[in-house]
């Protein structure tokens, strides 16, 4: 694998996405949060600072996955519609590097986001004069979410290279629910007795990947004495890693045996 080609192909899918005008999402973020704070004071004064911080890393969550899933399923099959792909492969560059390269574009683009949100979300913090418990909890809260977009990324690229765009849109959110819900459905299983529940939930918690493994904003609002220690969280964060790789590994597997 190359790195000057890997770079070529990340920087291209990063100045294209930027194009398209996907930092706007930085100004509906700013708008949101604005607009939340006379509400959530009017309603909840009590507990003010607590809802806003709740607020802000959850709008944070669900707008990167939005963006993260429509960037990312269409990557592939653009390539393939547009007939570009027979260009890209027809030159030095394999179809892992092809993969792995528009990976690294769109995650780049993801980390800009998350980065510009927290500092725009810190920023309104401070002007409201919110309080919160640590930074260094909530700055663990926004790498792990860039872990779990990169995640999502891995498996939207997997389903684009085998299905339409709106099919792979649809599995990839599937994938997003089924992921934060799946620790759950672990220990509803211990609670309901069928036979039928027990295998179907064993089953999605070995396939869909744990992504409530890679969520600590409910945590990160009471500050770093709140989160998991460090040998958790390491191995919360190499688990994400390793799961985004096998996710590329078979997507390019898969690519390689499409006839085009």
């Amino acid at each position: 694998m190359n790195f000057n080609r890997l770079r070529v192909v990340a920087n291209n899918v990063f100045a294209e996405t930027i194009r398209d005008r996907i930092l706007y999402v930085w100004g509906l973020f700013a708008i949101i949060i604005v607009f939340m704070i006379p509400v959530v004071r009017e309603v909840a004064s009590t507990v003010e600072d607590k809802i806003l911080l709740d607020v802000g890393l959850g709008l944070m969550e669900i707008l990167g996955v939005a963006v993260t899933v429509f960037i990312s399923t269409g990557l592939i099959n653009k390539e393939i519609d547009q007939r570009t792909i027979y260009l890209l492969i027809a030159k030095p560059l394999n179809i892992s590097e092809l993969i792995v390269g528009k990976f690294l574009g769109v995650s780049a683009v993801l980390s800009v986001l998350v980065v510009g949100m927290m500092g725009i979300y810190l920023g309104i913090l401070t002007l409201n004069q919110t309080s919160y418990a640590s930074l260094t909890a909530l700055i663990i809260s926004a790498l792990f979410l860039i872990l779990k977009l990169s995640l999502i990324t891995a498996a939207a690229i997997l389903f684009g290279v085998f299905t339409r765009s709106l099919v792979a849109l649809f599995l990839t959110f599937g994938i997003y629910f089924m992921g934060n819900l799946s620790a759950d459905m672990v220990k509803l299983n211990a609670l309901v007795e069928t036979p039928l529940f027990s295998r179907l939930s064993q089953v999605l918690f070995i396939i869909v990947p744990d992504l409530s493994r890679l969520d600590v904003k409910n945590l990160a609002v009471y500050g770093m004495n709140s989160l998991p220690g460090a040998v958790t969280l390491t191995t919360n964060a190499g688990y994400g890693i390793v799961y985004t790789i096998a996710l590329l590994a078979l997507a390019t597997i898969i690519l390689a045996q499409r006839e085009f």
